[in-house]
């Protein structure tokens, strides 16, 4: 017998390692396809997965247009490979809504580096568990209608006023400038009680720097829209902290509206958590009302019919105050703008800001057939069912009467309904919503009765980083010779 030379033994060890590695892969691979049956789906590009194409829908005028191609081809749940890891996505409406009903159960929010590092951890958004659940209680309770009604019906509409009185006629903006700076008035004024032009014109920068850091790419260097959001941040933070130190010091602010004095007076937060927590409502609150206020009038400005609608229920409200001699709105005004709120609610519908959620299996779950492991991504996309040509008669179409229709009527409420969820669902339904919705009807009120526009410049929706108006809206205002010192005076 012939003695085997050390390189022989050497390979046959190296093989026999190399098999008994192989045949553990195969039996694990087996094993976790019997114990997680993914809905189906496709893998993609190696490493990138599907991310440019995803990428490449949400960044359009119409971000469900990847998912609804992986629909028609796989249903409405499936799996691709998005951020480096696998995900399930879901166009589904009954999905979505057990996915945000189990949110610190089953699934637990999941967000970008860059998103959570700018928004905080302490923040409202991106908090866990028992904590998220505190902070949404406060911010629930701050922000309920009774308290908006209460606290912000005055000051809302003088904001409003004094932003829009700069504007001149004939003069062409671009109206999502204008937009971004009346809801960062208004949000810098409602949770800080900070109402000095300046300082107000030095926040809407900062927030400006800082939304677009939140969804770029990680990199903390000059120049980088991440370290320039940073920067934001730490200025942002340090106009809150000083407030908080002058409450520490007086124990007043010597305001009576903002929400930070009154969350300094009814609750007890340490100074990060406080911070984080006013930054997340900046956040939320500027880019819901400012974007919805830009939509409403960019589809406004495409449908005649609505507009003129519109207008006459506002310039009806303006008569009949005008007779009792009130200078401004009131809450029954408010509740009789009901054409309004179909403009809203359409609005939302299709340019709504939330179009899709971040989630992640805490445990694995079991849906339907499917088992969806422990740390896989699951996306609910909201988009796809608000533009769903089963669940709306021209999905794709601005109809703001389709919400008098009886048959849309359950379909309607924001806060239940899993066909239209503008504001999400569950434990992180959005403790703002009536908040914002007040501000976008008496900002199209004063708007709509002040000036009369025409488009200079076409335009088109994108949705990333952020949702906006490619070219910024541009427009020229024609004023209708209303006095805005004096809103309810007649023409």
């Amino acid at each position: 017998m012939r003695e085997m030379r050390p390189g022989t033994w050497l390979l046959m060890i190296t093989t026999l390692f190399f098999v008994v590695f192989i045949a553990k892969f195969l039996l694990r691979k087996k094993k976790k396809n019997v114990a997680y049956k993914l809905p189906p789906g496709r893998r993609g590009w190696p490493l990138i997965g599907d991310s440019f194409n995803w990428y490449r829908a949400v960044a359009s005028s119409h971000p469900p247009q990847f998912v609804e191609e992986q629909v028609k081809r796989f249903g409405k749940i499936f799996s691709c490979s998005l951020f480096g890891k696998w995900a399930v996505v879901s166009a589904d409406p009954t999905f979505n809504k057990f996915i945000m009903q189990n949110e610190g159960k089953l699934f637990q929010s999941s967000y970008p580096k860059s998103f959570r590092d700018l928004v905080g951890k302490n923040g409202v958004i991106t908090v866990q568990g028992e904590q998220q659940r505190k902070l949404h209680g406060i911010a629930s309770n701050m922000l309920r209608l009774d308290k908006v009604k209460f606290h912000f019906m005055e000051d809302i509409q003088r904001v409003i006023l004094q932003t829009l009185s700069s504007l001149q006629n004939n003069q062409v903006i671009h109206l999502q400038d204008v937009c971004r700076k009346v809801a960062i008035n208004l949000m810098v004024n409602q949770l800080l009680g900070v109402s000095s032009e300046s300082e107000v014109n030095e926040m809407a920068q900062l927030f400006s720097d800082f939304v677009d850091g939140c969804l770029s790419v990680p990199i903390n260097l000059p120049g980088m829209a991440y370290h320039t959001g940073m920067k934001a941040r730490e200025k942002i933070i340090s106009k809150i902290n000083r407030t908080i130190e002058i409450y520490r010091q007086q124990g007043s602010l010597g305001v009576n509206n903002g929400v930070l004095a009154r969350l300094l007076e009814e609750e007890s937060l340490p100074n990060d958590a406080v911070a984080d927590f006013i930054i997340n409502l900046l956040f939320a609150g500027n880019e819901t009302s400012a974007k919805t206020m830009l939509f409403a009038v960019y589809f406004l400005t495409k449908c005649p019919q609505a507009m003129n609608q519109l207008l006459v229920e506002h310039e009806n409200l303006r008569s009949k105050s005008s007779t009792v001699g009130e200078e401004m709105l009131t809450w029954q005004d408010y509740k009789a703008m009901s054409f309004t709120q179909c403009v809203i609610d359409e609005t939302l519908r299709l340019g709504g800001i939330a179009i899709w959620l971040m989630r992640e299996a805490k445990e694995d779950v079991v849906y339907q057939d499917y088992v969806i492991p422990k740390g896989c991504f699951v996306v609910p996309f909201l988009s796809a069912v608000h533009l769903d040509e089963n669940v709306y008669n021209g999905a794709l179409t601005f109809n703001p009467w389709r919400w008098i229709d009886p048959e849309n009527q359950e379909k309607r409420n924001w806060r239940s309904s899993q066909f239209y969820a503008p504001f999400g669902g569950g434990a992180r339904f959005c403790p703002g919503a009536e908040l914002a919705r007040f501000q976008i009807a008496l900002f199209l009120h004063y708007f709509v009765t002040t000036y009369g526009w025409r488009q200079v410049k076409e335009d088109q929706m994108s949705f990333f980083p952020s949702a906006r108006l490619v070219n910024g809206f541009q427009i020229c205002l024609t004023r209708r010779h209303h006095d805005l010192a004096n809103p309810k005076s007649n023409d």
